[in-house]
């Protein structure tokens, strides 16, 4: 599971990649077609979350998992706050609304 979690986010970084290099008649094109797939990665996670024997109680001991370190390293800096968010609304059991 946590093999689908790693293919997911590694689309949304690709997304990124294109985003930051895209020109301006494509940068609103890439920007959601990121969002889309970070999104689609963060629903694996909460997947993966949800599945897990002993899920974490806190930010950080979610943060000392091996997964989550691993994810972490990946991201670049401006995208370690969203990541963040939404792990910490995971731990407190809450969905968040996305407006398309």
């Amino acid at each position: 599971m946590i093999n689908s979690v790693k293919e997911k986010l590694e689309a949304a970084l690709e997304d990124w990649e294109m985003m930051k290099n895209a020109s301006e008649d494509e940068s609103e094109e890439c920007a959601e077609r990121f969002e889309r797939h970070f999104y689609v990665f963060i629903d694996a996670l909460k997947l993966w979350y949800r599945h897990l024997a002993q899920p974490p109680s806190s930010i950080e001991d979610a943060e000392k998992l091996i997964e989550i370190r691993e994810i972490i390293d990946r991201l670049p800096a401006p995208l370690e706050l969203n990541f963040l968010t939404e792990l910490e609304l995971m731990i407190d059991g809450e969905d968040q609304v996305r407006y398309d």
